[in-house]
């Protein structure tokens, strides 16, 4: 049987984690491998005696901290206006700038006027609304059954798996709204899959939140008197 020279392996897989370096996009893999690579790179250098590994790990090490500096300058070139801003730390905090930066994108800063409808009861969502000034309210058969207000998500219950709504939201007063369609975003999703799982912890929260504020108003309601006995009215026995 011909002798295996372990070598070869060795070889094989430092040249698969340089390949990888060049094609992972996930930042915490880049962190681990650069991290391995300055572990490993004094026992190569001080210990075997083939100098290739050693520029092996080199260059692993230095493709990763190359790319790690670019993103992190990438990062810190992404500018938010106040509201964008508000906007990402209310609902997006779990995003990097970028990643914050391409979604907030997706959508439109508009105006808006008192009485108009953003989502229509038994009917999928059109967009999702943040509501960065204003009021809005919620009504179901033809009654109000909540508010919102500065800073509010609306339609994230609904907007992403295309289920119709509960109940019908419109403002309240003039408003200032950021919104992206329901298409737009999804298809957003779609081509970026590592955003979704910060994007439902924030769509979490913000249903939390109204969760809260729904209790809330339910506690703060008085009791109903209970009605006042006719007079000169006695016990049934």
């Amino acid at each position: 049987m011909a002798n295996f020279d372990s070598a070869w392996l060795v070889y094989g897989v430092l040249l698969l984690l340089l390949a990888t370096s060049f094609v992972v996009r996930i930042d915490y893999v880049r962190i681990g491998l650069a991290a391995a690579a300055v572990v490993a790179l004094p026992l190569v250098l001080f210990r075997e005696s083939d100098v290739g590994y050693g520029m092996l790990v080199l260059a692993i090490l230095v493709v990763n901290i190359g790319i790690l500096a670019r993103l992190w300058l990438r990062d810190t070139n992404v500018r938010f206006s106040a509201e964008e801003e508000e906007l990402r730390r209310e609902h997006f905090a779990g995003l990097s700038p970028v990643a914050a930066r391409g979604l907030i994108d997706q959508g439109h800063w508009i105006s808006a006027r008192r009485g108009e409808v953003l989502i229509r009861e038994n009917q999928a969502a059109p967009s999702l609304f943040y509501l960065a000034d204003g009021l809005a309210t919620i009504h179901r058969d033809g009654a109000e059954i909540g508010r919102l207000s500065d800073g509010a998500l609306i339609g994230e219950a609904t907007v992403l798996d295309g289920a119709s709504a509960t109940g019908t939201v419109l403002l309240g007063s003039n408003a200032r709204l950021w919104f992206v369609p329901a298409a737009a975003l999804r298809a957003y999703l779609a081509a970026n899959p590592h955003m979704a799982s910060a994007l439902h912890e924030g769509f979490a929260r913000a249903l939390r939140g109204k969760l809260a504020s729904a209790n809330a108003r339910l506690a703060e309601r008085p009791t109903m008197a209970k009605a006042p006995r006719a007079p000169g009215a006695s016990n049934m026995s």
